[in-house]
C-alpha cells in the first residue's frame, strides 16, 4: 500500500492525532493502518533515554534517563574543526539510539552565538555560520548513516534563553540569510536531515511555528527540503496556524485542545484538509524509513565509545597561553591541584541535553596516574557559591607556594550555565577571580584550567597566569583527555569557534541584548562575532580562530588555479603547510576572504575554508581548498538573491581570524545578471551603480556637458557636477538643469529608463 493510498483510508481524526504527539516522546500509531509510532529523544551530546517514554516528565530530570556516553558539548567539539570526527561521534549516538529503541534524535543544534550570555550557548557550536554549517552537517550524516534520524534545531534565530517564549527577533533580511539561515541551509543541503525543528521565539514579529516564509518558502521550496517539521516541545501557540505555516508535529502530546481545534477548523474548512493531508504524508515517510532502515548491533561498546569520547575532548581542549613552555609538565616534584572541578568536574550544561554518563574520567585521578614520581596537594578552592571565603583561599594559597606547578580548576557554579535562562554577566564568581590572583602571587608556575561553556572576562586575573587552558565541557571522557595534555602525550590543537572579548561591553549585542517589550533589535547587522571586532578594530582577549600548540608551524606557497576567474568556475587555492617544532602536532588552517569594492558593506574577512592537518616535526603537506560561487557571493535584498560582482578579492591564509600568514588578490568575473531596479526616484549614485545605468548616465554626462551654455552658466567640470550630485534624484538633478536642456525632463527619464531596461533585456 503506497502513502496516498494510506492516507486515503485515515479518518480525520487519525490523521490529526498523527500530527500532535501521543506523549512526551512519541507520535501517536494508527494500528489498525499498520502505522506505528516514532519514539525521539534528546540530545546533541548524547543520548538522554528515560526509562518510560510514554510518561509525561520534567525534561531536565536525570534520575530515570538510561545511562549513555556523554560526549563533550557542541561547544567544546567545534573547537576540534574536525568534519570527520564530528561525523564518528555522529554515528556512536546514532549507534546508542539503536539500542535504546530511539528512531530520531533531536539534535544537532546549530544556533550562532550572538551573545556570550546566552544560556544555551554550550549546545551550539559557532559565532561563524561557515563554520556551524559544516560541523552540523558532518554530525547529522554521521548519526543517519546508522538509519537513525536527525532533527536539526532550532530553526530559527533562538540566540537567547531570556523570554524564549514571547521574544521577537528583529532582523533585517540581509543579516537573517547571511548570518541566521546560512548555518541551516548548509545542513539541509548537504545532509539532509529527516527533521528540522522550528524554535520557540518570533522572527519580526510572527512565532517561528507559525511563519510560512521560513518553514515553507524558505525551508521547503528554496532549499528542498523532504523531511518533516516538528515543533520544539512547547513552541505551538495556535496547532491550526503552525500547521498552515509548516509544522507537521506538535510536540509534546498529548495536547487534548490542539486535536479538537484542528478537527474543528478542518470541518469548517478554516484550513483544507489537503494541508493536513501533506503534514500526514511528511510524518509517514520518516516512519517507513526509520522502520525499512538497516539498524545492525542492538548493542553498543561502552568502552569503544568512551574512548571516542575521550578523543574529542583531547581534540577540542584549547590551549590560549602557555608563557616560558611552562607546558607540558616537565616532572614535577610536587603539585597543588586546587579546585573542586578537578575532582568534580563539569562534564556538560544543564538543562534538556543533559544525558547519565556510563563513565567518568576524573581530572585529579589521571593527573595522579600519569605523576607516578610527584607528591600531589589538594585543596578544594571553592564552593559553588558566590560568597568569598578567604580561609579556602588561604589553604589554596599555602599549597601553592611549595609545589614546584600549580594546576587551578575553575568552574562557574552549575546554575551559571543552564537552559531556560542566560548568564547575567561573563564574571567568574569574586571568590574564583581573587583565588587566582592570590594563588598565582605566590606560585608564578600557574595554570589555570577553565571548566565551562562559554567565555568568560579575564581582564582581572589572566596577566598573572602563566598558563591557560579552556577545557570546556569535556564529556564523560574529559578527564583522562586533560591529564594527557598537560603531560605532553597528546599535543593540543583545538581552536576557538568564537572571539572571547575583552570585556562584555565590547561585544556587538552589549546595547540591544536582551531587548525590550518582548522585541529584541539585531541592530549589528552582519557584524556578528569577528566581522564586528574587525571592522571595528577593537582589540579582543582571544580572536576567533585561535589556539596555541606544543609545536610551531609556518605557512608558503600560497597558490591559486588563476589570477582571474569567472565566479561558475570557483578557484582552487593550495598552501603548504610545515612543522618546524620538535613534537608532531595537528595546525587547523583557515581560509578567509575579502571583497575589495562592494556595492553593499561587506566584513573585513569572513571564513570559507578550513583543513586540519597532522604533521610530523620537519613534515611539509600541501592544503587545498576548493572555492565556488556562493564563497564569494553576497545576499542582495533588493535583488532578493544571493549575487556576485566584478572586481578583486584578497585570499587570506591564517591560524585565526587575526593571525594572517600569507594573501594573495584574484580578480572575480561575475556571471550574475541581475534585473534593473532603476526607477523614476532612482539617485545619480544607483545609475551609477548600475552597469548599463552607469554608462548611459557618462553618455547623457557627455552631452550636457559639451553644450555652451551650460560651461558658460555654470562654471563646472563633469567630476565636481557628479560628485556632488551623487545622492540626488537623477530627475530632481535634470529639472535643476531643464535651463540647459531642449527636452522635458520628465521625457528623457522616461526615455533614460526604457533604454537601460531595453540593454538588460
Amino acid at each position: 500500500m503506497n502513502i496516498n493510498e494510506l492516507i486515503s483510508k485515515m479518518t480525520i481524526k487519525e490523521k490529526a492525532a498523527l500530527c500532535i504527539g501521543a506523549s512526551a516522546w512519541c507520535t501517536a500509531s494508527v494500528r489498525r493502518l499498520g502505522i506505528p509510532q516514532i519514539v525521539m529523544t534528546d540530545g546533541p551530546h548524547g543520548v538522554r533515554r528515560v526509562e518510560n517514554i510514554d510518561e509525561v516528565q520534567n525534561i531536565f530530570s536525570l534520575t530515570k534517563s538510561l545511562p549513555s556516553t556523554c560526549f563533550p558539548t557542541a561547544s567544546a567539539v567545534a573547537c576540534t574543526w574536525d568534519t570527520e570526527l564530528l561525523q564518528r561521534m555522529g554515528e556512536a549516538i546514532g549507534q546508542e539510539c539503536i539500542s535504546r529503541g530511539i528512531d530520531i534524535l533531536l539534535g544537532p543544534g546549530n544556533n550562532m552565538k550572538r551573545t556570550p550570555l546566552c544560556g544555551r550557548n554550550f549546545e551550539y557550536f559557532s559565532e561563524d555560520p561557515y563554520l556551524s554549517g559544516d560541523l552540523a552537517a558532518a554530525f547529522i550524516k554521521g548519526v543517519q548513516s546508522k538509519g537513525v534520524g536527525a532533527a536539526l534545531k532550532h530553526f530559527v534565530a533562538n540566540n537567547q534563553e531570556h523570554k524564549r517564549h514571547t521574544i521577537s527577533a528583529e532582523i533585517d533580511e540581509r543579516t537573517l540569510r547571511e548570518i541566521y539561515l546560512t548555518a541551516f541551509e548548509t545542513a539541509v543541503k548537504e545532509a539532509k536531515p529527516w527533521a528540522v525543528m522550528c524554535a520557540y521565539n518570533k522572527v519580526n514579529g510572527t512565532y517561528c511555528s507559525e511563519n510560512n516564509e521560513l518553514l515553507t518558502k524558505i525551508l521547503r521550496e528554496e532549499w528542498g527540503f523532504k523531511g518533516f517539521v516538528l515543533s520544539d516541545w512547547g513552541a505551538v501557540y495556535d496547532r491550526v496556524e503552525s500547521l498552515k505555516a509548516g509544522v507537521d508535529l506538535e510536540m509534546p502530546g498529548p495536547q487534548k485542545k490542539s486535536f479538537k481545534k484542528l478537527i474543528k477548523a478542518i470541518r469548517n474548512e478554516e484550513i483544507e484538509e489537503e494541508i493536513l493531508d501533506k503534514a500526514v504524508e511528511n510524518i509517514i515517510k520518516a516512519v517507513i524509513k526509520s522502520k525499512k532502515a538497516e539498524k545492525k548491533d542492538t548493542e553498543f561498546d561502552q568502552g569503544f565509545h568512551h574512548e571516542l569520547a575521550r578523543k574529542m575532548a583531547s581534540e577540542s581542549i584549547v590551549l590560549l597561553k602557555n608563557n616560558n613552555d611552562i607546558l607540558p609538565l616537565k616532572e614535577p616534584k610536587t603539585i597543588a591541584i586546587i579546585g573542586r572541578a578537578a575532582k568534580e568536574p563539569h562534564i556538560q550544561g544543564g538543562g534538556s541535553s543533559q544525558v547519565n554518563p556510563t563513565n567518568m574520567d576524573i581530572p585529579y585521578d589521571e593527573i595522579e596516574k600519569l605523576a607516578e614520581q610527584a607528591e600531589i596537594f589538594y585543596e578544594e578552592g571553592y564552593t559553588m557559591d558566590e560568597k568569598v571565603d578567604n580561609n579556602m583561599i588561604d589553604r589554596a594559597r599555602n599549597i601553592a607556594q611549595g609545589a614546584d606547578i600549580a594546576l587551578l580548576f575553575i568552574a562557574l557554579p552549575p546554575y551559571k550555565e543552564f537552559e531556560s535562562y542566560d548568564r547575567d554577566d561573563m564574571e567568574l564568581t569574586k571568590h574564583q577571580i581573587k583565588l587566582i590572583n592570590e594563588v598565582a602571587s605566590v606560585q608564578p608556575k600557574t595554570v589555570v584550567i577553565l571548566n565551562n561553556g562559554s567565555p568568560v572576562s579575564m581582564e582581572d586575573w589572566i596577566d598573572n597566569a602563566a598558563g591557560l587552558l579552556q577545557t570546556w565541557f569535556m564529556g564523560q571522557g574529559g578527564g583522562k583527555a586533560l591529564a594527557d595534555i598537560l603531560f605532553g602525550k597528546v599535543n593540543p590543537s583545538g581552536k576557538l569557534t568564537e572571539t572571547f572579548p575583552m570585556r562584555l561591553k565590547d561585544n556587538p549585542t552589549y546595547i540591544n541584548y536582551p531587548g525590550e517589550n518582548d522585541r529584541v533589535i539585531y541592530g549589528e547587522g552582519i557584524f556578528m562575532g569577528y566581522r564586528y571586532y574587525d571592522k571595528k578594530e577593537i582589540d579582543v582577549q582571544f580572536p576567533f580562530g585561535y589556539g596555541l600548540s606544543y609545536t610551531s608551524f609556518e605557512y608558503s606557497n600560497l597558490n591559486v588555479s588563476s589570477d582571474e576567474f569567472k565566479d561558475i568556475d570557483g578557484l582552487t587555492v593550495e598552501v603548504d603547510v610545515k612543522n618546524t617544532g620538535k613534537l608532531p602536532g595537528k595546525e587547523i588552517v583557515q581560509l578567509y576572504l575579502r571583497d575589495i569594492e562592494s556595492r553593499l558593506v561587506r566584513p573585513v574577512k569572513e571564513l570559507k575554508g578550513f583543513k586540519k592537518v597532522e604533521l610530523k616535526p620537519d613534515e611539509t603537506k600541501t592544503i587545498s581548498f576548493v572555492l565556488n560561487m556562493r564563497d564569494f557571493a553576497y545576499y542582495h535584498p533588493t535583488y532578493k538573491d544571493w549575487i556576485t560582482e566584478n572586481g578583486e578579492f584578497e585570499i587570506m591564509i591564517g591560524k585565526s581570524s587575526r593571525d594572517i600568514c600569507l594573501t594573495k588578490k584574484v580578480n572575480l568575473v561575475s556571471t550574475t545578471n541581475l534585473p534593473c531596479t532603476l526607477n523614476y526616484t532612482s539617485t545619480v549614485r544607483e545609475w551609477l551603480d548600475d552597469e548599463e545605468g552607469r554608462k548611459i548616465i557618462e553618455s547623457l554626462s557627455e552631452d550636457i556637458m559639451s553644450r555652451k551654455d551650460f560651461q558658460r552658466v555654470s562654471g563646472s567640470s563633469n567630476i565636481d557636477l557628479w560628485k556632488a550630485a551623487k545622492d540626488t534624484q537623477l530627475i530632481f538633478l535634470l529639472k535643476q538643469m531643464s535651463w540647459a536642456i531642449p527636452i522635458v525632463p520628465d521625457i528623457i527619464m522616461s526615455k533614460l529608463l526604457a533604454k537601460v531596461h531595453n540593454k538588460r533585456i
